[in-house]
C-alpha cells in the first residue's frame, strides 16, 4: 500500500540531512518503488523554541508492505542514525524529523502511533509537499482532496520552494 512520510530538518546541513534520510528510508525493508518525492520547501518553524531556524520540509510517498509499527521503528532508527536524540523536547529543533502521514486507508490511534497524522490537514508545511505527490488523495477521516485542503487552509506560515530536485 502507499505510505507518505514527512521529512524535516532545521539544524546543520538541512538538505544533506533530508537526502540522507531519503536514502535510508528507500532502503528500508518493506519499502519499494515507485517512490514519489515532493519539492523541498523552506518553512518557518512552528511551535519550536525561540530563535529556532527555518526548516526544510519534504514528503516521500512509497510503496510499503509491512506493519505500521515496523515503519515507525525504522523511521526512529533513521532519526537516531542521523543524530536526533531519542529523548528530546517536543517540537524542538532537530537534524531530522520523520513522520508517518498515512499508510493506505489505515487508521491507528494509541500512545505510540497516530495514523493518519492528526494535524497534517492544519499545516501548510506538510500539505504543500504532500500536494506535490498526491494532490487528489482523500485521507481517512477527511472529505476533501489534499489539494483542496491546501487551497482552503488559513495558515499564514511562510512555505517557499527551496529545491526541486534533491535525490543526489
Amino acid at each position: 500500500m502507499r505510505a507518505a512520510i514527512a521529512l524535516g530538518s532545521n539544524l546543520g546541513d538541512r538538505l544533506a540531512h533530508l537526502r540522507a534520510a531519503r536514502r535510508e528510508l528507500t532502503a528500508m525493508d518493506g519499502v519499494s518503488e515507485p517512490v514519489l518525492a515532493s519539492r523541498v520547501y523552506e518553512t518557518d518553524p512552528v511551535g519550536t523554541e525561540d530563535g529556532a531556524g527555518p526548516f526544510l520540509n519534504a514528503v516521500l510517498e512509497v510503496e510499503f508492505d509491512g506493519d505500521p509499527a515496523a515503519l515507525l521503528a525504522g523511521l526512529q532508527s533513521i532519526e537516531a542514525k542521523l543524530g536526533r536524540p531519542s529523548r528530546h523536547p517536543r517540537n524542538s529543533s532537530r537534524t531530522i524529523d520523520l513522520d508517518i502521514l498515512y499508510i493506505g486507508d489505515c487508521v491507528l490511534r494509541d500512545d505510540d502511533i497516530a495514523i493518519p497524522h492528526p494535524r497534517l490537514h492544519q499545516r501548510r508545511f506538510v500539505l504543500a509537499p504532500l500536494a506535490d505527490v498526491c494532490p487528489d488523495t482523500i485521507l481517512p477521516g477527511q472529505t476533501k482532496r489534499i489539494a483542496d485542503l491546501l487551497a482552503e487552509l488559513r495558515d499564514p506560515a511562510k512555505v517557499e520552494v527551496f529545491a526541486v530536485k534533491w535525490d543526489a
